[in-house]
């Protein structure tokens, strides 16, 4: 069986870019021709390190509206141009993201709203706060051009749920939606009451996310410091894991089904595997307050944090430290923060009223590119990558400017972690071998696991 691929290349079928444009002369590259290719490459390197750091301009726009600090934000699984955001005066508003502007304010709540969500079908809207009631609403289209007024929204349908609601969550695949209070409860769109509802020890569970890839397993963080695994189809938890610190937020990895990652008290991240929750696969370090939020983008490959320290980081899925971080004057504490559909740019709601986009890449050219910024790019980035260990590079890739709080504070978290590691080594120097047993970071936080 033959296969005939079609294959074209986007600078020789559209001709030459610029009327003044030169035929290309082909390049020996024998070595010998060219002595100080690797100093050349170095050098181009450098510059392309600097150029990066020059036109790193990540804040692309502020979204206002809001009366009170924003509580939540969830993005439209269907559409790139859609934003839901609820605050603290019971305001729930629809952006358009490029227009810049809010088309919709779903009236309806009088209290908190603590959480919003999506459904997968990309038309319904799910909110609970304060009042202990689900309101369902309809997420129509934003028109083309934009619109010129917002327009109130009333709602589809409530559910009581008779409890202080602090989480809520869509399966990604049925019309089911869990929530989180006193108790975890999976409700169905047509019925009035819970179809499961679940309690395993803790007081109030905080946070509720449903895995997108084995859509029937959800995961909760609580008051008690747990993160508990449930799963619909048995109708019974499955495993939770006591941490010495609490949870505020969790995300599942939209590519590995089983990994998941935490947002916790003690201003670190853990990505856990749910079929080996006795060790974090990784720790993620670097905010110097406790981390509030965390959502990953849909190539899996990272994922974004927002903190009380007022800043928003994005972080490797492997990666220890993150690669940048960003924060502005007036942006007070992060209590939210999404990816946008095509993981291009970054959301962030804060306690200043103000929803902001950031672009995912600081120093991403926006718009069109012709082939030939694409090719400079592509080379340019190779580079840097190539010549990434190097001294001279690897300090401008990895430096950035911090406020002083977050400088400072950093500082003082890196002296005491450093003295108490000298002081730990100074222990076991001075004792019996094997009298005393260490614990690697990966272990430290755990406390037990139950089944």
């Amino acid at each position: 069986m033959k296969v005939k691929a079609i294959n074209r290349v986007e600078q020789r079928e559209t001709g030459f870019e610029r009327k003044g444009d030169l035929k290309q002369v082909r390049r020996n590259l024998n070595p010998e021709l060219h002595p100080f290719e690797r100093a050349v490459e170095y050098t181009r390197a450098l510059n392309a390190a600097k150029l990066e750091r020059v036109f790193a301009k990540p804040f692309v726009a502020a979204l206002s509206g809001h009366t009170d600090g924003i509580n939540c934000l969830a993005r439209n699984p269907k559409r790139l141009n859609s934003l839901v955001s609820g605050s603290a005066s019971g305001e729930l508003f629809l952006w358009d993201v490029p227009e810049r502007r809010a088309i919709y304010n779903y009236v309806g709540h009088e209290r908190a709203v603590k959480a919003v969500t999506v459904s997968d079908c990309g038309s319904l809207c799910f909110s609970c706060g304060d009042e202990g009631v689900v309101k369902m609403w309809r997420v129509p289209h934003a028109p083309l051009g934009g619109v010129t007024e917002t327009v109130d929204h009333h709602p589809v349908s409530s559910f009581d749920a008779g409890q202080v609601l602090r989480g809520i969550d869509h399966h990604w695949k049925r019309p089911l939606f869990a929530t989180a209070g006193e108790k975890v409860e999976v409700w169905d769109h047509e019925r009035a009451s819970p179809l499961h509802s679940f309690v395993w020890g803790a007081d109030s569970v905080e946070s509720v996310r449903f895995n997108p890839v084995e859509s029937d397993i959800f995961t909760s963080c609580g008051n008690d410091r747990s993160i508990a695994l449930y799963d619909i189809r048995t109708g019974n938890p499955l495993h939770k894991l006591v941490m010495q610190t609490k949870t505020n937020s969790v995300a599942w990895n939209p590519i590995e089904a089983f990994n998941f990652t935490c947002a916790n008290e003690d201003c670190c991240l853990y990505t856990y595997d749910m079929r080996r929750l006795d060790i974090a696969k990784m720790v993620h370090k670097d905010h110097v307050s406790a981390v509030l939020d965390v959502d990953y983008s849909p190539t899996g490959r990272e994922f974004v944090s927002g903190s009380y320290d007022r800043s928003v980081r994005i972080f490797k899925y492997d990666g220890g430290h993150s690669r940048d971080v960003y924060h502005t004057k007036r942006m007070q504490r992060v209590f939210g923060v999404r990816f946008s559909g095509d993981g291009s740019y970054v959301f962030s709601a804060s306690d200043d009223m103000n929803v902001r986009i950031w672009k995912a890449r600081a120093s991403q050219k926006m718009g069109t590119l012709l082939p030939r910024e694409k090719s400079k790019q592509a080379y340019n980035a190779a580079l840097v990558k190539r010549y990434g260990h190097m001294p001279e590079v690897k300090r401008i890739t990895r430096h950035r400017h911090l406020p002083k709080a977050i400088y400072t504070t950093g500082k003082l978290r890196r002296e005491v972690t450093e003295s108490d590691r000298k002081k730990q080594l100074n222990r076991i120097k001075h004792s019996a071998p094997g009298s005393i047993k260490t614990k690697p970071a990966r272990k430290k936080k755990i406390v037990t696991r139950l089944e």
